[in-house]
């Protein structure tokens, strides 16, 4: 990549604050010594957001503010991220690997009939190829997936993989004065339902309690409920579960869900198979509680705990109450 190029790093915001996702971003444009970094905050009132940004290594930050904007839509993504792209003639565009991020990617290459790089681990462009460096065959393996370079070239990067970038000198805040209201806007937002088991977002929840295979059936599953609700953590699950229909999709962790990094992971009854495994693998902590005891799992955990889920949790949640309170 050319050292005069720019890397727009697209900063997602919910609830007026930026997804921890999005700021790794920052981290990896710096890594990948491109030259200068611009970044893109979007939402409603996120003024002090992109003042943040500015200080964690972006050269220039692009505000897109609008009330429009306070939840995700893909044509009000779309056009504050072409509104910046135009400000900045970036040679490539960042996206986090969130749900949104998914959708995104695709649809702005697509737009401009061009190809796109995503689920990226690392990136460069080498003469006039963009290469991202991506798991395949379910995370067994690494394999270099190259495109031709577009302008600018779309990548998404799995999250949880760079960490938080350090603070810098503050760069330069600038509105981009968005006006949306010729923007067809298909799509309404209603209202947002939380589901029970966390009020934190999977990807950006400190403690992760998920349940595997183990755990028997889609009824023994409140059990992983009660033991996330008793310690104030997050629900997560494995494929398995799943495909099986105890738990939404939106709860998946591994290859084909989401990257989790809490600081705290508790796998109960999950077994550690290689496409879980690499969406877990950089928690902090990991604790694993399976009746196996030559499941992979316990090869990756701090502390481990063999015996049966049904009788270890209940004791377990037992004296989380007690310990906090009730």
């Amino acid at each position: 990549m050319s050292s005069e190029a720019t890397t727009l790093v697209v900063i997602e915001t919910s609830a007026g604050a930026a997804r921890d996702q999005s700021l790794e971003l920052l981290a990896a444009a710096r890594a990948s010594d491109a030259g200068d970094v611009a970044a893109v905050v979007i939402g409603a009132g996120v003024s002090e957001v992109a003042q943040r940004v500015a200080g964690l290594g972006a050269d220039t930050v692009y505000l897109a503010e609008d009330p429009a904007l306070e939840r995700y839509s893909t044509a009000g993504y779309v056009a504050a991220i072409e509104s910046a792209i135009a400000a900045s003639d970036p040679g490539v565009v960042l996206i986090a690997g969130t749900t949104s991020g998914r959708d995104l990617t695709p649809y702005l290459a697509a737009s401009r009939g061009q190809e796109c790089l995503t689920d990226c681990l690392e990136f460069r462009i080498e003469e006039g190829q963009a290469i991202g460096v991506r798991p395949v065959y379910q995370g067994k393996m690494i394999a270099d997936v190259t495109i031709p370079a577009g302008d600018p070239t779309f990548i998404s990067l799995r999250a949880g993989v760079f960490g938080q970038p350090a603070e810098l000198v503050g760069g330069e805040v600038v509105e981009l004065g968005l006006d949306l209201g010729a923007v067809d806007m298909p799509v309404e937002f209603v209202g947002l339902s939380q589901a029970k088991g966390g009020d934190t977002a999977l990807e950006d929840a400190d403690i992760v309690v998920a349940g595997g295979r183990g755990v028997g059936s889609a009824e023994q599953y409140q059990i992983i409920l009660d033991l996330a609700q008793a310690i104030g953590g997050t629900v997560g699950a494995t494929r398995a579960v799943t495909d099986l229909g105890w738990r939404p999709h939106h709860e998946q962790i591994g290859q084909t869900g989401a990257n989790v990094r809490p600081k705290l992971y508790l796998g109960v009854g999950v077994s550690g198979a290689v496409q879980h495994a690499v969406g877990m693998q950089n928690s902090e902590t990991i604790v694993a509680i399976n009746r196996d005891p030559d499941a992979p799992i316990f090869r990756m955990a701090e502390i481990g705990v063999v015996g049966d889920l049904h009788e270890i949790v209940p004791h377990l949640i037992a004296k989380l109450e007690e310990v906090r309170g009730g």
